[in-house]
This record gives structure tokens, C-alpha cells and sequence, in this order.
């Protein structure tokens, strides 16, 4: 009986990590997205510090 848990236990488990590393790829894909969005808000930030200590 605790063979049969235990197996549907590891089935389980394993399917779990199957789903986990089928969506990974997008998962890595929308934070570098993200982290690109997040450089480029950055960098107008610094701009428009140096635009207004100019002025």
C-alpha cells in the first residue's frame, strides 16, 4: 500500500518538475524582458537628472 502512495507520490513530483522546466524558457525570457524595461527606465531617469542640473 505505501509502495503505491509513494509511487504516485514520485509521479507526481516528477510531472510537477516536467511543468516547472517546459515553462522555464518564457519564464527566462520575460525577465530579461523585465530587466530590459528596468535598464531603459533607469537610463531616462539619469538623463533627465542631467538635463535638469543643466539647466
Amino acid at each position: 500500500m505505501w509502495s503505491f502512495i509513494t509511487c504516485i507520490a514520485v509521479l507526481g513530483i516528477a510531472y510537477g518538475i516536467y511543468r516547472l522546466v517546459d515553462q522555464l524558457p518564457d519564464v527566462l525570457f520575460r525577465v530579461s524582458e523585465i530587466q530590459r524595461d528596468i535598464a531603459d527606465i533607469r537610463r531616462k531617469l539619469v538623463e533627465d537628472e542631467r538635463e535638469s542640473d543643466e539647466a
